[in-house]
C-alpha cells in the first residue's frame, strides 16, 4: 500500500500529535535533569527514524515519562550528561540484540484485561494531571505521570494546591479549547468533510495563540505569563540549532556503571514499548498487529542515534499514540510527519510555538484521557465476568496510585493467579493441530483444546498471521469448554480482516457447545 494513500487523514493527525508531543518532550527533559533540546531530539528521532523502521501503523515514539527518574538519577551517578548518552547508545545496541533473538514475543503475554486497564488508568491520570494546567497552575512539568511527585505532592493533592493559584485567563482558554474540540468532533465533523480534514484540536491551538496575541497587544493584564506557555529553545538559525547537539563521552566506554545504566534503560524501555504496542494495537480500528521483534530493533536503532546526537532514551509512548489514533491517523506516515514537523517548527517558528498556552494543550489531553477512560468501559468489562474485570480494575487502581509499570505488574500477577486457579481445577492445555488438511488450496484446520488461556495467545496469533491469502480456514472449538477472552478476541479480529485477504473462515462450536469463559 502506498504510504501516501491516506495523506489527507495522516497530515491533520500528525499536527495534533505535534502539539501534544512538544510540551511532553520538553517537560520530560526538564524532569530528567537534561537539556531541553534533548527531549526535542528524542521526539524527532522517535518520529522520523523509529517511525520509518517500525512495523507499527499508529504507534508514536519519543521520550517517555516512565524513564525520567531513571535518567535523572543516572546523570547524577555517571557524573554528566555526556557519559549518560553513552549508556543510551549501549541500551539501543541491547534492544537491537533483543529484537534479533526474538524477545518481542513477551509482548503477546500481556492479558487483554491488563492492557485495557493500563489504557484506562493512563486516561484517568491524564485527566487529573491536566486539570491543574487547565486552571493555570503549571508548577509540574508536562508528562509527569507518577502519583508521588518530586515536589512531595501527589496527583490528587495537586488539585488542592492549584486552588491558590488559579489563573482566569487559563480557565477561559481551556474552556474555549474544550468547547471547540467537542463541538468540532460531535457536531461539525458530521456536517461536512472539511471539518473531518481539519481537526478540532488544531483549531483550538490556533484559537489559543490568537487569544494570547490579542490580549498581549490590547489587554496585557489578561495575557498569560511565559510560565503558562510552551517554552521551546529558540535558535537563530538551523546552524545554531545543530550546534546545540551533544556527543557522548566515549572515554567512559570501560566504565562498568555505564553498562549497568544501559541495561536498565534497555529493559525498562523495551517493556514500556511492548506495553504501548499492545495497547495501540487494541485502539487500532483496523486491528493491525505490530511485529514486536521489528519494533524492538527499530527502537534500538533509534536509541543508538538519539544517544549519539544528544537525545533522551526513546520508547513507544501511549499518550501520543492515543492522540494519533483519536485524531484519525491511518498509517505510520502520521508518525513520520509529526517528527518532520517537529524539526521545522522548532527551527523556523519557535517564537510562534512559545505563544501556545499550556491550558489549551490541557483541553486536548483531557479529551484524549476521557476517550481512553470512558465510564462505559467499566460496565463492559464488568459484564465480561470477574476473570476479566478483576485484573482490569486492579490495574487501573494501582496504576493511578503508583505508576505504569507497577500497575501492569499487579495486573499481570492477578491474571496469573486466575490462570493458576483455572489450571488447578482443569489441567488441560492448548493443542494446535498443524494444518491438518492443508493441500494446494490451502485448506487449514485449527482445533483448540478443552482449556485455552491467554498464555496460548502468542501461538494462536502466530498461526493465524501465517495463513496465506485465498485460504480456507476451519477453527474448531467444539472440544473447548473454556476459552479465554483474549483468544476469542484474536479470533474475532482475524475474522474481521480475513475478507480483505480473501480468506474463508468457518467457526465450529461458537454456540452452546462452547462456553467462552468471560
Amino acid at each position: 500500500m502506498n504510504l501516501f494513500n491516506n495523506f489527507k487523514k495522516d497530515l491533520p493527525a500528525s499536527i495534533v500529535v505535534l502539539f501534544v508531543a512538544i510540551p511532553l518532550c520538553l517537560g520530560i527533559a526538564l524532569a530528567s535533569g537534561a537539556p531541553l533540546l534533548s527531549g526535542i531530539i528524542a521526539g524527532i528521532i522517535g518520529g522520523v527514524l523509529v517511525g520509518s523502521l517500525s512495523g507499527s501503523s499508529l504507534g508514536v515514539s519519543g521520550p517517555a515519562a516512565g524513564l525520567a527518574v531513571i535518567v535523572l538519577n543516572s546523570i547524577t551517578e555517571l557524573g554528566g550528561f555526556e557519559t549518560f548518552l553513552l549508556s543510551v547508545v549501549i541500551a539501543g545496541v541491547i534492544q537491537i540484540i533483543l529484537g534479533v533473538v526474538k524477545a518481542g514475543v513477551i509482548g503477546y503475554y500481556f492479558p487483554s484485561a491488563v492492557i485495557k486497564g493500563m489504557l484506562t488508568g493512563i486516561g484517568i491520570v491524564i485527566i487529573f494531571k491536566q486539570i491543574p494546567h487547565a486552571f493555570g497552575y503549571d508548577a509540574d512539568f508536562e508528562g509527569e505521570f507518577s502519583f508521588l511527585q518530586p515536589d512531595g505532592h501527589t496527583t490528587f493533592s495537586e488539585l488542592y494546591y492549584m486552588l491558590d493559584r488559579i489563573t482566569p485567563s487559563a480557565i477561559l482558554i481551556a474552556a474555549l479549547g474544550l468547547v471547540i474540540i467537542l463541538v468540532w468532533d460531535n457536531i461539525l465533523s458530521k456536517k461536512h468533510t472539511f471539518f473531518k480534514l481539519l481537526q478540532g484540536p488544531i483549531v483550538a491551538v490556533v484559537a489559543g495563540i490568537f487569544y494570547q496575541v490579542l490580549m498581549k497587544n490590547y489587554w496585557p493584564s489578561m495575557a498569560l505569563g511565559n510560565q503558562h506557555l510552551v517554552n521551546v529553545p529558540v535558535s537563530g538559525s538551523f546552524s545554531d540549532f545543530l550546534n546545540l547537539f551533544t556527543l557522548p563521552d566515549f572515554s567512559q566506554i570501560l566504565n562498568p556503571q555505564v553498562y549497568v545504566v544501559g541495561i536498565t534503560i534497555a529493559v525498562v524501555a523495551s517493556l514500556e514499548t511492548l506495553l504501548s504496542v499492545e495497547a495501540t494495537d487494541k485502539l487500532d480500528p483496523h486491528k493491525r498487529v505490530t511485529p514486536t521483534n521489528q519494533e524492538l530493533k527499530a527502537q534500538g536503532i533509534g536509541n543508538v542515534v538519539s544517544g549519539l546526537i544528544g537525545g533522551l532514551p526513546i520508547t513507544q509512548v501511549i499518550v501520543r499514540s492515543s492522540a494519533n489514533v483519536q485524531s484519525g491517523g491511518q498509517t505510520k506516515l502520521s508518525t513520520i510527519l509529526h517528527g518532520i514537523l517537529l524539526v521545522l517548527v522548532v527551527v523556523i517558528i519557535p517564537k510562534v510555538l512559545n505563544m501556545i498556552p499550556l491550558a489549551v494543550l490541557a483541553s486536548i489531553l483531557i479529551v484524549v484521557g476521557f476517550k481512553l477512560a470512558k465510564p462505559s468501559l467499566f460496565i463492559n468489562m464488568y459484564k465480561l465476568g470477574k476473570d476479566q474485570f478483576y485484573p482490569f480494575v486492579l490495574t487501573v487502581i494501582v496504576l493511578v496510585f503508583t505508576d505504569l509499570l507497577t500497575g501492569i505488574g499487579v495486573g499481570l500477577l492477578i491474571g496469573v493467579i486466575i490462570i493458576l486457579r483455572r489450571n488447578f481445577k482443569n489441567s488441560h492445555f492448548l493443542h494446535l493441530e498443524d494444518k491438518l488438511e492443508q493441500d494446494k488450496h490451502h485448506k487449514i484446520r485449527i482445533t483448540l483444546s478443552e482449556e485455552v488461556t491467554f498464555l496460548n495467545k502468542a501461538a494462536i496469533l502466530k498461526e493465524l498471521n501465517d495463513i496465506k491469502p485465498d485460504s480456507e480456514v476451519t477453527i474448531d472449538m467444539s472440544k473447548s469448554f473454556s476459552i479465554d477472552y483474549d483468544v476469542l478476541e484474536i479470533i474475532d479480529n482475524f475474522t474481521q480482516v480475513a475478507e480483505e485477504k480473501n480468506i474463508k473462515v468457518t467457526l465450529i462450536g461458537r454456540g452452546e457447545e462452547v462456553t467462552a469463559d468471560y
